[in-house]
């Protein structure tokens, strides 16, 4: 059985365990993913044997082309991947359910003032002032995150 909604995923800035974990998620579900992206990100894994494959949006090299299809292709009721939380504001406000690579769930009760503490952050950064990003991305978050995923995914399809 096809599920009634669908995931999006910001797959330019979503590192590669983690895609693979939402795209064996959908495919275990039967859940339509679509992958978009200013350029071509591998959409596709192996389970026993078989090659297995998300859709893949792919973006023109403007600023913010793949948050605005992702907008765009989103009705309420999907769910969408993303660390970027003006994107995740965007949807959050279309009732869209939003989580990034880390387990964040992004709600209407928390976006506000995530928003808030992302333009603090760019503007220390603008300043000079930032802090060192960390990029490493392990074992312990794609738990996190795996965790968070299937709570969200088991609550959308009850």
């Amino acid at each position: 059985m096809k599920s009634n909604f669908k995931i999006l995923l910001d797959a330019d800035s979503c590192p590669k365990p983690a895609r693979d974990l939402i795209l064996r998620r959908a495919l275990k579900m039967n859940i339509r993913i679509i992958f978009a992206a200013n350029h071509p990100i591998p959409c596709e894994c192996e389970i026993d044997g078989q090659i297995y494959g998300a859709e893949m949006e792919l973006c023109p090299p403007t600023e913010n082309s793949a948050d605005d299809r992702i907008v765009e292709l989103s009705i309420p009721g999907d769910l969408a991947v993303t660390r970027d939380v003006p994107l995740a504001k965007r949807l959050v406000e279309k009732d869209v359910s939003v989580i990034d690579d880390r387990g964040r769930i992004f709600t209407s009760n928390n976006i506000n003032e995530l928003l808030s503490l992302r333009n603090f952050a760019v503007g220390l950064a603008d300043s000079g002032l930032g802090m060192e990003r960390i990029s490493n991305y392990g074992k312990k978050d794609l738990k996190t995150f795996a965790d968070s995923l299937d709570r969200l995914l088991t609550k959308m399809t009850k």
